[in-house]
């Protein structure tokens, strides 16, 4: 099993992995939120993809990515069950940040009809033991037996693309990055913006 992507956020320590997340957090306008036990933050396109992460107070985290147009999209499914068994694998202190908690934007639930029970969805489900990285042991084992293709499938290259795990990271990239894509009419908004960009990256260290 082998992903740029996976390779990358593997080979970066979780202090890096933090600061990155809560300056993507600021740029997006998604506000950080303290839940027991751990701190979430998130990303979002707008159009139903998302990543959220929690970082423990234990050193630990989780991370859960989504792409509502993907095979591993339960949600659409409605099975509680299945969507519970991707979580196998995950520490239970983790797994209880995403159990009977509210919803929010990038994370709505799925109620076990039987108890009704909530667990956040997610396609893809990925955890930090404090030392690397892991897949699910539930996810991963669903995708080899019904062959779906992980990585693609539960949007993680995709969701994880904003934190250019493995790239250059800094104001003077995210404002070239813009500028190639067109959102500047002039250099005095360039300027303006990399301004605003240095301010927000000066705030997360």
């Amino acid at each position: 099993m082998s992903d740029v992507t996976w390779d990358a956020l593997a080979a970066t320590p979780l202090l890096e992995v933090r600061r990155r997340a809560a300056v993507v957090d600021d740029l997006t306008g998604i506000e950080p939120v303290r839940v027991p036990g751990a701190h979430r933050s998130a990303w979002n396109d707008g159009g139903g993809q998302s990543a959220v992460w929690y970082f423990a107070e234990d050193g630990r985290a989780l991370l859960l990515t989504f792409d509502h147009e993907s095979e591993l999209n339960l949600y659409a499914e409605d099975d509680f069950a299945l969507q519970e068994s991707f979580y196998e694998g995950v520490p239970e202190p983790l797994v209880a940040l995403v159990r009977d908690r509210p919803e929010n934007y990038e994370s709505l639930n799925l109620t076990d009809p039987a108890t009704g029970r909530t667990i956040h969805y997610a396609g893809g489900v990925f955890w930090y033991d404090g030392t690397r990285w892991h897949v699910a042991d539930g996810l991963a084992e669903y995708c080899r037996e019904e062959g779906v293709d992980l990585f693609d499938e539960s949007g993680f290259a995709y969701c994880l693309a904003v934190y250019r795990f493995g790239q250059d990271f800094a104001p003077e990239t995210l404002a070239a990055l813009r500028d190639a894509n067109g959102r500047y009419g002039d250099e005095k908004e360039k300027e303006a913006d990399l301004s605003a960009l240095h301010e927000v990256f000066a705030r997360h260290g």
